[in-house]
């Protein structure tokens, strides 16, 4: 019998929580939050600015720096 009323115990559906109360750091973290978004938005569109022209011929000069070290790198492993 006192099986059955274990049993019987466990198989109950569980009681429906009740809303908690509306706490008052509830409405700072919407705040916080809302904030934190409008200072995202405008990071945002900062970054998305157009960037300052880069001279062409510096660009150049510059990758064929680079490929000049590439093959100077390459041959010296190939012994060369």
């Amino acid at each position: 019998m006192s099986r059955l009323a274990f049993w019987r115990r466990g198989r109950r559906s569980p009681e429906t929580p009740t809303a908690p109360a509306e706490d008052a750091r509830a409405e700072e973290l919407r705040r916080k939050l809302e904030e934190s978004r409008t200072v995202a938005e405008e990071q945002h569109e900062e970054a998305a600015s157009p960037e300052t022209p880069v001279d062409e011929a510096d660009v150049e000069s510059r990758r064929a720096a680079v490929h000049e070290r590439a093959r100077a790198s390459a041959d010296e492993m190939r012994g060369e």
